[in-house]
């Protein structure tokens, strides 16, 4: 068996997943941040209405500096907009200036997977790091525990991935809920807005993927080493 060939193939094979559902997202979230909406709302101010509608008046929103950095941050209970999202009023700012929203109500209302995925943030930080440390330390010493354990760190990001994964998908149909019931976006807008938001949770489909390939590249040049 031509293990090199195989491992290639999986890493060039993961790398197309990646780099296409980048690829869609940007595309998807260009074309309709270039669309303003008809009630001129700004990110910042979709946000606000859909907080103050679930509750959530003590929720902050913070302008931040870079590109789709948006985030909820559970922690300090404080919606992060990235300026364009946070002044704008383009139909893609609005989708993921409310899509933040809907981790905040996840939040509020105790949602299961996002108390897990929370939960296991330390465990990934520290298994991002010392996966391919422990890796690489047990293949040049020939230490096979050590090879093992860096492929169990990796498993740990792909179960915080797989976690991840109705945390989003749910998110984005809870801000979908608000904006309709809110008339945000309303005709093209809406579906516009939800294209948006489909792009974005189909690049954690992807991460899901090529954190699996790359788990299975792994254990194949594994494989072959013990085979030698």
């Amino acid at each position: 068996m031509d293990y090199y060939l195989i491992s290639y193939g999986l890493m060039f094979l993961a790398l197309i997943i990646t780099l296409g559902a980048q690829a869609y997202v940007n595309s998807s979230y260009n074309k309709y941040k270039r669309v303003n909406n008809n009630r001129n709302i700004t990110g910042a101010q979709a946000a606000r209405r859909v907080l103050d509608k679930n509750g959530l008046n003590d929720i902050k929103i913070q302008e931040v500096v870079g590109f789709l950095t948006d985030h909820y941050d559970p922690t300090n209970k404080v919606i992060r907009l990235s300026s364009d999202i946070y002044n704008g009023s383009s139909v893609a700012g609005v989708a993921v200036a409310c899509h933040e929203c809907g981790h905040a109500i996840q939040d509020k209302e105790g949602y299961l997977m996002l108390k897990i995925r929370h939960a296991l943030v330390p465990f990934v930080n520290i298994s991002s790091y010392a996966g391919y440390i422990a890796i690489a330390i047990g293949v040049f010493f020939s230490f096979v525990d050590l090879i093992w354990l860096g492929i169990l760190c990796e498993c740990v990001i792909l179960l915080f991935q797989l976690v991840t994964l109705p945390v989003e998908f749910d998110a984005s149909k809870r801000a979908l809920q608000q904006i309709e019931q809110e008339a945000i976006l309303e005709g093209s807008e809406f579906k516009g807005g939800k294209k948006v938001l489909t792009a974005a949770a189909l690049t954690y489909v992807a991460s899901v993927a090529s954190t699996l390939l790359e788990i299975l590249r792994l254990i194949l040049l594994f494989t072959r080493r013990r085979d030698d």
